[in-house]
Order: structure tokens, then sequence, then C-alpha cells
């Protein structure tokens, strides 16, 4: 019998092709994947009551990617590299949302992501909450796969 209920959001997996490390690419949120379809307005002449509206080129969202600090992380180490340095090595990666067997649902292949921004919650003496890093990735675009 098949599931017709949608697929909570909370069960993903996020992979980086270059970082292999399990532990280093558990994120607790991903946003950011949207298009958009860019359009161009075109008078008519001699009809004035609206503009055609002409299909461009797509844009994509920058992709944030939040989670608690880890220590020796190959992908702070990529962030650092980028930031402090201006070295940029674009990466692909894969975001899975998965079943209750942990087994891919649907995925969205983000191509070519570099960091643009790397920032860090703040210090409060007074709260208990985890320190929490986020990533903000230009990329090129993305596809999706079992949607």
């Amino acid at each position: 019998m098949a599931n017709y209920y949608p697929p909570p959001g909370f069960h993903f997996l996020v992979k980086f092709e270059n970082f292999s490390e399990e532990t280093d690419t558990r994120f607790q949120e991903v946003t950011g994947l949207a298009v958009t379809v860019n359009t161009d307005e075109v008078s008519e002449g001699g009809e004035n009551r609206f503009t055609h509206k002409l299909p461009k080129k797509t844009s994509y969202e920058s992709l944030v990617l939040k989670r608690g600090i880890i220590k020796n992380s190959k992908i702070t180490k990529w962030c650092k590299e980028a930031v402090e340095n201006l070295n940029f090595e674009p990466q692909n990666l894969l975001v899975s949302l998965l079943n209750e067997e942990h087994n891919e649902l649907c995925s969205w292949s983000v191509v070519h992501a570099y960091p643009v921004k790397w920032s860090f919650s703040g210090f409060n003496a007074e709260s208990n909450e985890l320190l929490i890093e986020s990533i903000e990735l230009n990329y090129h675009y993305f596809t999706v796969k079992n949607l």
C-alpha cells in the first residue's frame, strides 16, 4: 500500500562530494533550495492593458547549512581557507530527504558550491544553547531526483 502523506522535513542528510566523514556532514537545518525564473517585460504596441512577461533565465538562492560546531571538521577547514585566504575550491553536494528506514526519498544535487558567508551564533552565559555554525554557499544550480 502506497503512503500518500507528505514526508516530514526533519530527517535528512547532506553529503559533500569530497568530504566523506559522516559526522562532518550532519546538519540541523538546510535552507535555500529555491529557484526563480526571471522574466523580461515586453510592451505590445497598441495594447496598453498588459505587458508580456517572457522567461529569461533562472537564479538560485544561497544555500544555508546550520549545525553545532565540530572540531577538526574538513568542512570548517574548507570554509576557513575560503574566507581567510580567498582560496575557493567549489564542491558538489547532495541533500537527501530520508524515510523512517533511512533510505532516500528524494534528493537535491547542488553543483559548484562555495562559501560566501561563515557565521556563528551568539554566546550567552544565561542559556545552555549549542554554538551553531552557519555556512552560506553560492552555487550554480541544483537538480531534483525522485520528487
